[in-house]
């Protein structure tokens, strides 16, 4: 597991489809669900950490980007 897309058809072999309409909240919200997976042991541990690591590192760019944003705004 790689990419967000691999987390994303992960949730959706448990019939989870994440929309909300921002992609750091669609983030979130995958990891949310991810932890209900591993509460209810349908994931596994290893595919569990996997995603884990994909959704905490998409979220950290995300994180980056918005900051970057706000400052360009600010610096104008």
């Amino acid at each position: 597991m790689k990419t967000l897309y691999d987390v994303q058809q992960l949730l959706k072999k448990f019939g989870i489809y994440v929309y909300v309409g921002k992609r750091l909240w669609d983030i979130e919200v995958m990891a949310l669900e991810l932890d209900h997976l591993r509460k209810a042991r349908a994931v596994d541990d290893k595919t569990f950490v996997a995603a884990k690591v994909v959704l905490t590192h998409e979220h950290r760019i995300e994180v980056q980007h918005a900051r970057d944003q706000h400052q360009s705004i600010g610096g104008i």
